[in-house]
């Protein structure tokens, strides 16, 4: 994966959000509107063209103190309004492993 800082060229194809790990513990955390981290999806600002991801990802890449890797992820918006992760790779880091634990004998 190119890394946020070598990424000339941005590509949005829908609605996406700028998501990384939080520093402290790894959970993936989102990029919100006040400027901060949220472990919430719902809570996350979401940009819909290339100059508005460039700017909340240049952003969050300087606050490294809170998140590390940040990158930009599609997301999907229901009729509902409620925001869903736009593939597999973030479904999987949203919900954790793909597999059940060992069976205990």
């Amino acid at each position: 994966m190119t890394s946020p800082l070598e990424q000339k060229k941005i590509k949005i194809a829908g609605p996406s959000v700028v998501t990384a790990n939080r520093t402290w513990d790894g959970i993936v955390v989102y990029r919100t509107a006040a400027n901060g981290w949220s472990a919430e999806l719902s809570e996350a600002a979401i940009v819909r063209n290339s100059d508005e991801a460039k700017a909340l990802l240049a952003e969050s890449v300087a606050d490294d103190v809170g998140a590390i890797g940040p990158y930009i992820a599609p997301v999907r918006i229901g009729e509902d309004g409620k925001v869903q992760p736009g593939n597999l790779r973030e479904q999987i880091r949203r919900t954790g492993v793909t597999i059940g634990s060992p069976v205990q004998v």
